[in-house]
């Protein structure tokens, strides 16, 4: 038997108490974050690849496994597919009135989402920070966090890879009198401020927390509010790439810059 993936233990934990949001939430969130395996009808070409439909009762079910060995369980052996993170594949499908079956028959997170579920998904993710300028005048350690939060900002930033070195949680004093949590991210490689705030966003959605607000900010390592942040922040460390075969062929859609196109 296989080890558990991040999604079996996601699945798990929502059917233990079936009647609780909080884990529901994590399972969806787990989804957006994985990266899935979706069987085609043949090869892509041209960056156009073409789902493979079934029919499961009146619903027609396009079918997404979290491991490629998944995939050739269900399929029988080895089948043309594209990897999408569990998000594009959701933005890909919302209002086209498809189900979305998740590792059927070859896993404990066996799952099919109707259409709404898929919608709903796609609805929630397509949230966007507000921005807004304020100046930080103190910076303190935080306090009084519920470690749900925490948890859900731990595993979000893990899959932020190479986007930034390390975030920092503090509590912030603000200009105009106001306090807030903040978390400052150091090392922010230029252009991934947006998916960086969107990913605490999630985080906080996911957690199920209703009144968890978190502001955000990319300071340069010159500014003068990094000594405070690292001397009294939460750190958390971004995980880094590591150095791959350029030559090793890429499988369809593996390249999230360049999804391919379902149709």
């Amino acid at each position: 038997m296989t080890d558990p993936t991040p999604l079996d233990q996601a699945h798990q934990a929502m059917e233990n108490v079936p009647g609780d949001d909080a884990p529901r939430l994590r399972f969806f969130e787990r989804l957006a974050d994985s990266e899935l395996f979706v069987m085609l009808e043949s090869e892509p070409e041209n960056d156009i690849a073409t789902p493979r439909l079934f029919d499961i009762g009146d619903a027609q079910v396009i079918l997404a496994f979290d491991r490629e060995e998944r995939l050739a369980e269900f399929a029988g052996g080895s089948v043309p597919y594209a990897a999408l993170s569990g998000r594009t594949l959701a933005e890909m499908l919302e209002g086209q009135g498809l189900s979305l079956g998740v590792n059927l028959e070859v896993a404990p997170s066996s799952t099919l989402l109707p259409p709404e579920a898929v919608d709903w998904l796609a609805a929630t993710l397509g949230h966007r920070p507000d921005e807004a300028q304020a100046r930080i005048i103190e910076v303190a350690a935080p306090k009084g966090l519920p470690d749900a939060l925490l948890m859900a900002l731990d595993t979000k930033l893990a899959t932020a890879m190479g986007l930034a070195q390390a975030a920092f949680l503090v509590s912030a004093t603000y200009e105009n009198g106001s306090k807030n949590h903040h978390l400052a991210f150091l090392g922010t490689i230029p252009g991934a401020e947006p998916a960086l705030a969107r990913a605490v966003a999630e985080a906080l959605t996911f957690s199920g927390l209703d009144a968890a607000a978190l502001d955000v900010s990319f300071p340069k390592e010159s500014s003068p509010i990094v000594p405070a942040l690292t001397r009294h922040g939460l750190r958390f460390d971004l995980p880094q790439p590591v150095a791959h075969d350029p030559a090793a062929r890429p499988a369809p859609g593996s390249d999230p810059a360049k999804p391919p196109k379902l149709r």
